[in-house]
């Protein structure tokens, strides 16, 4: 059953001064608040997770990198159009759309979008850069669906899709910095291990790991792989209703390849994701297993699969299901999308710890947290108000173990 619950009970009071508007000089100085099994909290900084974690773990990362995905177009009348590109239309696929040269479709959230009709838009060069202006990136727009809308991008000079939002778009940071995009969220609002393009926000929990810390992880001797889920727009968009089950959850495609999946499958210590994101793509095998196991084929996680009815299967019979369907068809990753929506009253199959930074109030991510803490999420986030941490994006960490 779709479990009713109230965001209203989600609330905190967060302050726009404790909202960290800047990363820190160095990544791994962040604070790190650890909140154990039995709900005990200790503070730390960052650079000391590695001798928190349980030795014998497998420790999963979201590799994602977030694309210049934000560009600002005018009409003849002046009136500017904000266009942020969500997930590729024609080609479907990120990476032939990102080497698409010439013109290319982008479902896409469009600001100002009662002001765009059926004209041809260029993008604004307000200080007439020649790389810009020798592009002449113009925007068509295809079909709307209220502040979405599929868009068709054409351009001249050759440059593969990927060239153009480098040279034309900026980096979409979070709305709640209040701010517009500077040269420092080009190299910080980024993972150091990020390698797919295609995501619109960065998987936050990662901006504070640095080669050190990385390094210290593995000298314990815990395992270290990855996945990629990209993030969309919907991270950025709160819970207007006030029945979260009446809130949409946005499709957002991951990879996972066949090894680690493998590696999950025969894993006996814990399995540690950072963020939610990592979360979020670990939790849905379950439900990609069942539909291999009912269906014959991988399928969409629904946004409240999890919920709807009872299962029965073994996370090692989901998983089994997932590598015999990809071994039957000759595949070494699996390509899936997910709209799952992780609440209190979620079974966790997967994940035993969670990295990750503090998050908004009234949004899906304190939910997740909740779910993962067994509802003690508010004395964690009372002792981080207490004690000085920064919140959001380019705030301070936790590690929190499953309750």
């Amino acid at each position: 059953m779709i479990p009713s619950i109230k965001i209203e009970d989600y609330n905190y009071p967060l302050p726009d001064e404790r909202i960290a508007k800047y990363p820190l000089a160095e990544r791994d100085s962040s604070k790190l608040l650890c909140c154990r099994k039995d709900g005990s909290i200790e503070d730390h900084i960052f650079k000391e997770l590695p001798g928190i974690l349980p030795e014998g773990s497998l420790m999963i990362f979201n590799d994602t990198k977030v694309v210049p995905a934000r560009l600002i177009f005018q009409r003849e009348s002046g009136a500017h159009i904000e266009i942020f590109c969500l997930e590729p239309v024609d080609p479907c696929e990120y990476a032939t759309s990102f080497a698409a040269a010439g013109t290319c479709s982008w479902k896409c959230v469009i600001g100002n979008a009662k002001r765009w009709k059926d004209d041809v838009i260029s993008l604004c060069n307000p200080e007439d850069r020649k790389d810009v202006s020798d592009m002449d990136l113009r925007a068509v727009l295809i079909s709307r669906d209220g502040q979405t809308g599929v868009v068709r991008f054409e351009w001249k000079s050759g440059n593969p899709f990927s060239k153009v939002l480098e040279i034309c778009g900026t980096v979409p940071i979070p709305p709640y910095l209040n701010r517009k995009t500077e040269a420092i969220d080009t190299e910080r609002y980024q993972t150091l291990y990020a390698r797919t393009r295609g995501s619109v926000a960065a998987p936050t929990a990662g901006l504070h790991f640095t080669d050190a810390v990385l390094d210290g992880i593995s000298s314990k001797g815990i395992d270290r792989e990855t996945v990629c889920l990209h993030v969309g727009a919907g991270t950025f968009f709160p819970v207007k209703s006030e029945d979260v089950a009446d809130h949409p959850m946005h499709r957002e495609p991951f990879v996972v390849k066949k090894a680690i999946l493998e590696k999950i499958r025969n894993l006996s210590g814990s399995l540690v994701a950072v963020g939610t994101t990592s979360v979020r793509t670990l939790e849905s095998l379950y439900y990609v297993g069942v539909d291999c196991i009912e269906k014959g084929r991988p399928e969409d996680v629904g946004q409240w699969a999890p919920y709807v009815r009872e299962y029965a299967y073994s996370r090692e019979e989901a998983l089994d299901a997932i590598l015999r369907y990809l071994d039957e068809n000759g595949l070494d990753e699996l390509k899936v999308g997910t709209r799952i929506i992780i609440v209190p009253g979620f079974t966790y199959r997967f994940v035993d710890v969670l990295v990750t930074n503090f998050h908004q109030p009234e949004s899906t991510l304190i939910l997740l947290v909740s779910a993962f803490l067994g509802g003690g999420w508010r004395p964690v986030y009372d002792h981080a108000l207490a004690g000085g941490y920064r919140f959001l994006s380019y705030g301070d960490s936790s590690v929190l173990f499953r309750r």
